[in-house]
């Protein structure tokens, strides 16, 4: 009888052992599966298609100009219709009216299932301030792409916790001299043309291969947004940076802030776009703005492309972000491929 009972002890305890290594066992296989579900079924609004319609606004600095007609005109010429929303030519300050204002003209373009894609006019500085104020319930619904750059970046990157992709390319009052490169990337972006990219070999570039989701944008716009709902998750991603007038110590601190959140250390690879119109101090930090990148990045074994033609330069190619991409960098140049 002790014997029995001894037995059925010892088949009770390795059933329980067996049900908890088989418990860790699945709920491991969920979790990797659900990460990798969440890196990879990023959504992609529809591309456009002759005839819709695209929204032009301002979301950040004013623009009380009359300078859209060439970008209106560009449209056109592609077959689509333009409407000007309401904060165009607002003037509150430095911004295109208030923060309520901002959000109130953005909130209409989203909710409007007319309306196939925003393209904000400017950057500058706000977008941060009215992000809060939006409701994207009806964008769930209906997606559609949102374009630009600079500090649209908030955009990039709240949508993309979302889990939507979005475009990093040239904006409305950048038309006029963005070069035939920038403005044909951004079309074949929208309308769903494969897009590829080969770009001249840098000697500071690290050569390897990645494939995964794009990320990123303007640098200072990144760090902002760091411990914030809409900083992004950077494991296994490739990140783009770019970024305008900064102080080179201040680039450093941005590059050691992203080093120190996990950040690089967690990524497949890194492109680094225009690094435009650095400034230093009266004592020179020392070292460029890419040395810097490099300086701070060239620990981790991952590719590095260097001089990216996108940011704010004229030559802005059109980025899918969220979007799978491969990338490869030889000794004799490298490419940037976005799949479908």
């Amino acid at each position: 009888m002790k014997k029995q009972i001894n037995m059925k002890m010892k088949n009770l305890f390795f059933n329980k052992k067996h049900f908890v290594l088989y418990k860790i066992a699945f709920l491991t296989f969920a979790f990797q599966s659900f990460t990798c579900q969440s890196q990879q079924n990023m959504i992609t609004p529809p591309y456009l298609q002759k005839g819709d319609t695209v929204a032009l606004l301002a979301t950040a600095r004013k623009n009380i100009d009359d300078n859209l007609k060439p970008t209106i005109d560009l449209l056109h010429s592609w077959g689509l219709e333009a409407v000007v929303g309401s904060t165009i030519g607002l003037d509150y300050h430095q911004l295109a009216g208030t923060d309520e204002q901002r959000a109130a003209d953005f909130q209409k373009q989203l909710d409007n299932p007319n309306i196939k894609a925003i393209w904000c006019v400017r950057g500058g500085y706000g977008t941060v301030r009215m992000l809060d104020l939006l409701d994207f319930t009806e964008f769930k619904q209906h997606p559609k792409w949102v374009i630009g750059f600079s500090d649209v970046t908030v955009l990039h990157n709240h949508l993309n916790t979302m889990g939507y992709k979005s475009i990093h390319g040239i904006m409305p009052v950048t038309v006029p001299r963005a070069t035939p490169d920038a403005v044909s990337s951004l079309k074949a972006s929208l309308f769903g043309e494969p897009i590829s990219y080969s770009i001249s070999p840098t000697p500071m570039n690290r050569l390897g291969s990645a494939t995964g989701e794009l990320v990123g944008g303007n640098l200072s716009i990144l760090y902002s947004l760091l411990g914030s709902p809409s900083a992004i998750d950077c494991r296994d991603k490739i990140l783009f940076i770019e970024d305008l007038d900064e102080y080179l110590y201040h680039i450093d601190r941005m590059m050691m802030n992203l080093k120190r959140n996990g950040c690089i250390e967690n990524l497949k690879g890194i492109i680094i776009g225009g690094m435009t119109s650095m400034k230093d101090n009266e004592v020179p930090w020392g070292k460029n703005a890419l040395e810097i990148i490099d300086d701070v990045t060239k620990k981790y074994n991952i590719p590095v492309i260097f001089n990216f033609p996108a940011g704010h330069i004229r030559d802005n190619r059109a980025l899918i972000m969220g979007n799978t991409v491969s990338m490869e960098v030889t000794a004799s140049g490298s490419s940037v491929t976005f799949k479908k």
